[in-house]
């Protein structure tokens, strides 16, 4: 296949060009909620992150607007001998903000809970610990979604073709590996998958059959120390999937190579 037009099934940048069809247990997204919310584009994370709070200031606003409509507070605005459940609460607006207030513990002072309004103590309480579970997940979920490493590969590079040579006279598949940045990857270790189609021998079809390419696990070497570029060697021997492979084959499979590369501080 051309280079121009063959599909890769991990992208350059790191994303895996899978996508999942035919997913009926949907529901399973909404049982682990917080991974889910972690995993959604920015624009839509930052889309609940707002709903969320908006629909909670809402619905409490709603129902501060509520106890006064029904305890008669909206009807004794002008008298001075009642006493509302919230001071100066004269409408579904301002029961909007004193829900914001409670909520975000803001606390202007000019809308406050009375001790004559016993739902209201109730109300109160019930939207503070909400306020502040909603607080902890919704904090929690964009300060996991930036400090993720996504970004931090972009300083990662890798050399644009492997080759193979010999090598302290072994047959060698290697490339490079360099880190652009000061701050280097804590603990670096490396691995390699062989991603190649492959028929059993009783004849069933593996499409994405995976390999693992030895880059020094046995003898230490895929621990890397990544403060200058460094060469990483596959040797091809009896153990590797190469082994049985010739020149001209190999030119004409089609197969793929992944490098993982991770450690402290970041990963690709």
């Amino acid at each position: 296949t051309p280079p121009g037009t063959r599909q890769r099934y991990v992208e350059k940048d790191g994303k895996c060009n899978v996508q999942h069809g035919n997913v009926r247990e949907t529901y399973r997204y909404l049982t682990d909620i917080f991974t889910t919310l972690v995993d959604l584009k920015w624009r839509f994370s930052l889309l609940v992150f707002i709903l969320a709070y908006a629909v909670t200031w809402l619905f409490f606003g709603l129902i501060w607007w509520f106890i006064a409509y029904c305890r008669g507070d909206l009807e004794h605005l002008e008298d001075h001998a009642w006493t509302p459940c919230v001071n100066n609460l004269n409408g579904f607006v301002s029961a909007f903000l004193f829900s914001i207030e409670t909520e975000t513990t803001i606390g202007y002072g000019h809308r406050v809970i009375t001790d004559k309004c016993p739902e209201g103590i109730v109300l109160l309480l019930l939207q503070a610990i909400l306020g502040s579970m909603v607080n902890a997940f919704m904090v929690g979920c964009m300060f996991v979604k930036i400090s993720q490493p996504n970004k931090r590969a972009e300083t990662l590079v890798f050399s644009s073709h492997a080759v193979v040579s010999l090598r302290d006279d072994r047959l060698c598949l290697m490339f490079r590996v360099g880190d652009l940045r000061d701050s280097h990857i804590v603990e670096a270790s490396i691995r390699a998958k062989l991603i190649k189609s492959k028929q059993t021998q009783e004849g069933e079809f593996i499409p994405l059959d995976q390999t693992d390419l030895s880059v020094g696990f046995e003898t230490g070497d895929d621990r890397l120390f990544l403060v200058s570029p460094l060469i990483i060697s596959h040797e091809i021997d009896e153990r590797s999937p190469f082994w049985d492979v010739s020149r001209h084959q190999l030119e004409k499979d089609d197969f793929e190579i992944v490098v993982i590369l991770e450690g402290r501080g970041g990963a690709t």
